[in-house]
């Protein structure tokens, strides 16, 4: 793959906004766990649950090494590392996807759905708790790493990929924790839109850099036909450069099946993204029965949710 070492900083933010975007899912997976085991008096539980998480994280952490490895070892010949390299990106950015649409379609009832799948594995004993949490972080965890390396083999850097992500995951982490303890209000509803069009803008990237990988590995033709050509008018070195190939992954000598595949995906998708998600009139229903007496004061997280569903 083509590396460009030259303004690795370039990179940080859209790492940085992988990390705090998919970092703050997970954090608020665990933290909708957590207040449910405080909730029914569980706390007992809070160990099984962190030693579930710690083995998301951790098989995580090693799929990414082994997609690491695998395209720095175990692929000996240039085509068969291009290939790797752009199917893996297109993996990617198919994953991305999907989790951005599906964390906007389903936010509403995440914590219900957390929780009545934590009810059931109290009932069934320890191991199932562990395995609830698992599964629950490592979702989100295995696509994360997916596309975090994808992010960097586009980057072509070798450290500010990974300081951009770490800071990101820090932001959220600690986001998480001041939302848990409600020191901080925040409309997740908007943040998640937000931060979604801004992975579907940089996965539009990663989708073109896959192609390129492509490309150069004979897969797809068309390596030598050009869309543009501005490399004369614009310098990866310079301020606007650099913004434009941290942000969108710009190339300064695109092919036509690069260009291509940037546009087809980024044009519907974020049409779709905003277009789709608008909420629709309510029709008026029927008188309902009065209302039922005031609840007792919600345990700490019960709010995390609370504004997810709220698309408009």
């Amino acid at each position: 793959m083509a590396v460009d070492r030259r303004g690795g900083g370039r990179h940080v933010f859209a790492n940085y906004l992988i990390g705090l975007r998919e970092g703050l899912e997970a954090a608020l997976v665990v933290s909708i766990l957590v207040a449910y085991l405080v909730k029914v008096g569980r706390r007992d539980r809070l160990v099984v649950v962190s030693g579930g998480v710690a083995a998301a994280v951790a098989v995580s952490v090693g799929f990414g090494a082994l997609l690491t490895y695998t395209s720095t070892t175990l692929l000996s010949t240039f085509r068969s590392q291009e290939i790797f390299g752009g199917t893996m990106s297109a993996l990617a950015v198919l994953f991305v996807t999907w989790m951005v649409f599906w964390m906007r379609r389903t936010a509403r009832g995440m914590r219900a759905e957390l929780d009545g799948r934590l009810s059931a594995a109290l009932e069934l004993g320890t191991l199932a708790v562990a395995l609830t949490a698992f599964l629950a972080v490592a979702r989100e965890g295995l696509e994360t790493a997916l596309f975090f390396w994808s992010a960097v083999q586009a980057a072509g850097s070798t450290t500010s990929p990974v300081v951009g992500f770490a800071l990101g995951i820090a932001t959220a982490v600690v986001l998480a924790w001041l939302l848990y303890r409600r020191s901080v209000r925040l409309n997740l509803a908007r943040f998640f839109t937000w931060t979604g069009a801004g992975l579907i803008v940089i996965a539009a990237g990663v989708l073109a850099y896959s192609v390129h990988d492509l490309q150069e590995g004979g897969v797809i033709g068309g390596l030598n036909t050009l869309a543009f050509d501005v490399s004369d008018q614009i310098s990866l070195g310079s301020w606007y450069g650099t913004l434009l190939k941290g942000i969108f992954n710009f190339s300064p000598q695109t092919t036509v099946a690069q260009a291509i595949a940037w546009v087809a995906y980024l044009v519907p998708v974020m049409a779709i993204f905003f277009l789709g998600g608008r909420a629709r009139p309510s029709r008026p229903t029927a008188p309902t029965a009065p209302p039922a007496p005031p609840a007792e004061p919600a345990e700490p997280a019960e709010h995390l949710t609370a504004h997810m569903g709220d698309h408009r």
